[in-house]
C-alpha cells in the first residue's frame, strides 16, 4: 500500500493524527468530516494514496464506491435522511483541497437547516444544444 509521508489523509490511515473512525474494511478507511455540510456528512478513501479519481487504480475506487453506498444506507436509517448526496473532486478548479482521492457522503435533511447547510452548487437552465453536441463527440472519443 502506497503512503505519502505529508498528506493528510495517509496521516489519519497511519493513526498519526485523530479521526472519528465508523467504518474500515481492507482497502478503505471511513470517517467522519471536520467541516460537514450535514450531520453525519462522512469522507471515504482508499487506504494507498492516490491524488484523485484520475490516480486511484481501479481497485480502489471500487472499493471506495461500495463503501460510500452502505454507508449512505446507514445515513438514511440510522440518521433518518431523507437522501444522500455522493461527491468527489478531481483537481483545484473542482474544488479539491485534500489530494488524496476521497468520497463525500452528505446525508439530506429536507426542511432541516440546523442539521443540513448543503446547497445546490449551480442553477440547472436549459444547456445550448451546439456546446452539448460538441463535448459530447469530445468525450466519445477514445485515445
Amino acid at each position: 500500500m502506497t503512503s505519502e509521508a505529508h498528506c493528510l489523509f495517509c496521516r489519519i490511515v497511519r493513526g498519526e493524527l485523530p479521526s472519528t473512525r465508523i467504518d474500515e474494511d481492507a482497502r478503505t478507511l471511513t470517517f467522519m468530516d471536520i467541516n460537514p455540510a450535514s450531520d453525519g456528512h462522512a469522507l471515504v478513501i482508499p487506504k494507498a494514496h492516490s491524488r484523485d479519481l484520475h490516480d486511484i487504480a481501479p481497485e480502489d475506487l471500487t472499493g471506495c464506491t461500495l463503501t460510500a453506498q452502505r454507508i449512505a444506507g446507514r445515513a438514511t436509517k440510522q440518521l433518518g435522511a431523507d437522501g444522500v448526496n455522493i461527491l468527489s473532486c478531481a483537481g483545484e478548479a473542482a474544488w479539491q483541497t485534500v489530494f488524496h482521492f476521497h468520497i463525500h457522503v452528505v446525508p439530506r435533511f429536507r426542511g432541516e437547516p440546523s442539521r443540513d447547510s448543503l446547497r445546490l452548487p449551480w442553477e440547472p437552465t436549459p444547456g445550448d444544444p451546439g456546446r452539448i453536441a460538441a463535448a459530447a463527440k469530445l468525450l466519445r472519443a477514445t485515445l
